[in-house]
């Protein structure tokens, strides 16, 4: 899994050099200039860890975090110039996870986002785990809950026949492998396959639900000459 980092920091050079820093240990960035911009990345990429700096213009990093922590729960690394007590204690009491204080060594930073996205990572896992218990079952944005029987796309409800329920609800729970139509039909109709078009037919109606594009998916996905499968996010 490749992390996505969010750097948020009005100084440009302090900018790029934290950027270029954490790309070339294999993170992917995202880079904002302030607050505002910090929470339009959000809207639009998936974020593992925002890098904020404290001290910013129209919106500074204490409010942004406010504003994110009503949505988000991965990590924050606070930048400051500041390096008093009081501010370190406001920073993390406002949903924070570690500070540092400016100037630092890159890999100071480097050491506290590899601290903090381990931890997330085993806060993902159990997550994961408890939700998959629970019945519960995420790919992406695709979300099947087996005890309420629904499915949301981006949390948005679609509607799916009993069937299509079934075949939807056997893949998502084994995202990534490839299901032949021969054992899903025998999984789902409980009965020896004969005929597995009707399974390209449920396949086809289940794509025009949770796909935009269901000619280009994203979720459910062909593998020509042995069957279908559900697309790791």
């Amino acid at each position: 899994m490749t992390y996505r980092i969010l750097v948020v920091e009005d100084d440009k050079e302090i900018l790029e050099g934290i950027c270029i820093y954490l790309r070339t240990q294999g993170y992917e960035v995202l880079q904002a200039t302030d607050g505002v911009e910090g929470l339009e990345q959000l809207e639009r990429e998936e974020v593992h860890l925002a890098v904020v700096d404290v001290m910013m213009p129209r919106m500074d990093g204490i409010a942004m975090t406010m504003r994110l922590r009503e949505k988000y729960d991965f990590p924050v690394i606070f930048l400051s110039a500041k390096s008093e007590e009081i501010d370190k204690i406001a920073g993390l009491n406002i949903g924070g996870d570690d500070y540092v204080a400016k100037p630092f060594a890159p890999m100071e930073l480097l050491a506290r986002v590899n601290s903090q996205l381990r931890r997330y990572s085993r806060y993902l896992s159990v997550l994961s785990a408890q939700e998959a218990k629970a019945g519960r079952y995420m790919v992406g944005g695709l979300e099947l809950d087996e005890e309420t029987v629904t499915v949301c796309v981006d949390d948005v409800p679609i509607r799916l026949t009993p069937l299509e329920f079934k075949i939807l609800n056997l893949l998502i729970r084994h995202p990534g492998r490839v299901f032949p139509a021969e054992e899903i039909y025998e999984r789902v109709w409980n009965d020896r396959a004969v005929s597995t078009e009707t399974i390209m037919v449920h396949i086809r109606n289940i794509r025009e639900k949770i796909e935009i594009n269901p000619k280009n998916p994203k979720y459910l996905k062909v593998v020509w000459g042995v069957g279908y499968k559900l697309e790791k996010q």
